[in-house]
């Protein structure tokens, strides 16, 4: 098959990945931030499943490259929030929530294109790519925001689950709040190198070096094993293995 087509398949489809990966996620966290009191996503228009409203065209890129980005974050006021620990944890988990839901729902619509899915043309073919890699996709790029979200740096989530289980005089808070966002640019960078050298320089000792690889496998290999194995077992495919070297998915 023609691989300029094939290529053109796979940033179609992880164009369509990332927006059913992002807007989602930050869906709920206005919704959930407006139903613990705080409008403020709302007024500004940021409750709606429209991707335009929450695209940051850079996280949207590294998320199509490497499997990490974000979107842009939806403001709050927690000083709105009716009780405001409980209101920052509950906002700051739902977006991550919302992308374990949507990885559980995405494997099987991946494994029912991929085994009965009839492929008997050379449309039928690149039909059948396209929505498998979007699936996969989905599933993938998921798991991995659901992870890289998680890393307790300003301004991820895991940042915001700080502020709510500490007071903003704690030092770990305060040295989060101001010099995280500098460390996440730093490990981004540095992942983003050890891809290039191992992809390019073909340095595959660079691997292990890859600080964000370490995250994307545990996200795959361990958050998403359970979803595998469910819907593995349902499909009569037996238990899904994992894989010590990279990213896959068993079928």
């Amino acid at each position: 098959m023609n691989p300029l087509v094939n290529d053109l398949i796979y940033y179609v489809s992880a164009i369509v990945a990332v927006i059913f990966v992002f807007a989602p996620h930050e869906f709920a966290h206005a919704y959930i931030a407006y139903k613990c009191g705080d409008p403020t996503a709302k007024m500004r228009g940021r409750m709606t499943l429209n991707p335009l409203k929450h695209i940051d065209i850079y996280g949207f890129l590294a998320c199509i490259l490497v499997g990490f980005g974000w979107a842009k974050p939806v403001p709050i006021n927690p000083y709105n929030f009716k009780h405001y620990r409980r209101g920052m944890f509950f906002t700051s988990i739902a977006g991550v929530t919302a992308n374990y839901i949507i990885a559980f729902f995405a494997y099987p619509l991946f494994l029912l294109v991929e085994i009965y899915m009839p492929v008997s043309t050379v449309a039928g073919y690149y039909l059948y790519s396209f929505l498998e890699l979007t699936f996969r996709n989905i599933f993938v790029f998921s798991l991995g925001v659901f992870m890289f979200n998680l890393l307790p740096f300003n301004p991820l989530d895991g940042f915001r689950i700080v502020q709510a289980a500490t007071r903003e005089v704690n030092p770990v808070q305060r040295f989060l709040r101001n010099y995280g966002q500098y460390i996440l640019i730093a490990v981004v960078l540095e992942s983003f190198l050890c891809g290039i050298l191992e992809s390019y320089a073909h340095l595959p000792i660079a691997r292990y070096f890859n600080i964000l690889g370490y995250v994307q496998w545990f996200a795959l290999n361990i958050l998403g094993y359970p979803i595998q194995l469910v819907w593995n077992l349902i499909f009569r495919l037996g238990i899904p293995g994992i894989n010590p070297y990279g990213v896959l998915i068993s079928v």
